[in-house]
């Protein structure tokens, strides 16, 4: 194949433009919502222990189904993930001084959440293939002062989450999973987000399934449960009558879900399988069009492992392609195959980390420890990944036609195939950035 490649002015295979944003709303939920409109009942709870303690009739019943279809003993609706996650930090009892471990790629909330009960993050590179925690690392990175691990399924591969609840239980800590980008994936035919101690699943709007905002927190464990449901609704109000001995952490939130997220919520589950199964097909039938192309490495998938693929994440080796990698990726994006290089740059860059300054104007919690550390180069695997490797695009965002996949893998193939029409462009230096 020898044809101008777009870059340089030759014609596009595909217009990215002529995709549409993946939407998994339908009529079932609109008449869900209208059903609670006409009820009137637009939220059950109240910040006092009795009946309205947890929500209205659709919050509990969105709920029961939950558990039913993750088998697991409880669910805790929340208005977000990211409340998910400082709730469960709350849970397990997090308090000044104590060290959460977690990866360095993954969302901000995931290490946003410890510093709220003045946790202080420890994080651990991620493993080469599958970009999750290392457990290795985190065997090596736990210390008297750790009170939990946090690993992410990150892109909707799960991470070595059997392994991860050993350590931890041997250990006399928690294990939580950021189960936020892998709904139904599983490990050893174990779905994820049920493994760990508390399991915290995402409904934001461009998750595999949604209502809008809101999450799920799981755990199999009944006082566990019990502390997040105090957290999400006003616990400070509700504790002297609750069956709570223990009072660490129970000032509480309002993480409490409408009654109107719950029923799009309720529609979304019964649907989740043929959704989540309708991105790995789409991840699969790329897969299948890039197969054998050296310099790219395709998302592995770890043995005993179902991927639930929120984005297509492969690797992209230079000492192979010899051009920088974001000069491939803006080729293939001119071309018509959409990416996203980079993904987010290890948490540790944020000037929150490398200020140490998050709580306060005298460095809380950070002041509590003089053995962390946040320097670049704490994490090689995950920067050089973020800097060079990364390379890919976000399934859950796009619905495409057959016909318009089948067109952005012969996009990939025009680009990899007149690669040398790239060498004239003057690659961007990785070292000057």
């Amino acid at each position: 194949m020898d044809e101008k490649l777009a870059i340089v002015g030759g014609e596009p295979v595909f217009d990215l433009n002529r995709l549409s944003i993946y939407d998994p709303i339908g009529e079932e939920e609109k008449e869900a919502v209208l059903r609670v409109m006409e009820s009137g009942n637009l939220s059950g709870y109240l910040a006092s222990w009795g009946d309205g303690f947890l929500g209205g009739p659709e919050v509990r019943q969105f709920e029961e189904e939950w558990s039913h279809v993750f088998n697991v003993r409880h669910s805790v609706s929340v208005n977000s993930a990211t409340s998910g996650l400082i709730a469960a930090m709350g849970a397990v009892g997090v308090c000044p001084g104590d060290e959460i471990i977690l990866p360095a790629i993954t969302m901000s909330a995931t290490a946003a959440a410890p510093l709220f009960y003045g946790g202080i993050p420890r994080f651990v590179d991620i493993e080469k293939d599958y970009f999750c925690i290392d457990p290795d690392l985190v065997r090596k990175s736990i210390n008297d002062k750790t009170k939990a691990i946090i690993a992410v399924n990150i892109f909707g591969q799960p991470a070595s989450l059997h392994e991860l609840r050993k350590i931890a239980d041997e250990n006399g800590i928690f294990l939580i999973e950021d189960n936020a980008q892998a709904p139904l994936a599983t490990e050893n035919g174990i779905e994820t987000g049920t493994i760990g101690h508390i399991g915290v699943f995402s409904l934001n709007y461009h998750k595999h399934i949604h209502c809008g905002e809101g999450g799920v927190c799981t755990t199999n464990d009944d006082d566990l449960a019990l502390r997040l449901q105090l957290i999400r609704n006003h616990a400070e109000a509700c504790v002297e009558e609750a069956p709570v001995n223990n009072l660490s952490n129970m000032v509480g939130f309002n993480f409490r879900m409408t009654e109107l997220s719950a029923a799009i919520g309720r529609e979304q589950l019964k649907k989740a399988k043929i959704i989540i199964q309708d991105r790995v097909n789409f991840a699969e039938k790329i897969n299948i069009g890039l197969a054998g192309k050296r310099g790219i490495d395709l998302p592995a998938i770890r043995e005993d492992c179902n991927h639930a693929f929120y984005m297509w994440q492969g690797s992209y080796k230079y000492d192979i392609m010899g051009i920088d990698r974001d000069l491939f990726a803006d080729a293939l994006i001119k071309e018509g195959f959409p990416n996203f290089t980079g993904y987010i740059a290890p948490l540790y860059w944020l000037p929150m980390f490398q200020q140490q300054m998050a709580l306060g104007e005298k460095g809380f919690p950070f002041n509590l420890s003089d053995t962390i550390s946040y320097q670049k180069g704490l994490c090689p695997v995950a920067e050089n990944f973020h800097l060079k490797e990364s390379i890919g695009f976000d399934i859950c965002g796009i619905r495409a036609t057959d016909e318009q996949v089948d067109k952005m893998i012969e996009a990939f193939h025009k680009v990899y195939s007149n690669i040398d029409q790239l060498r004239s462009i003057r690659s961007w230096d990785q070292n000057d950035r």
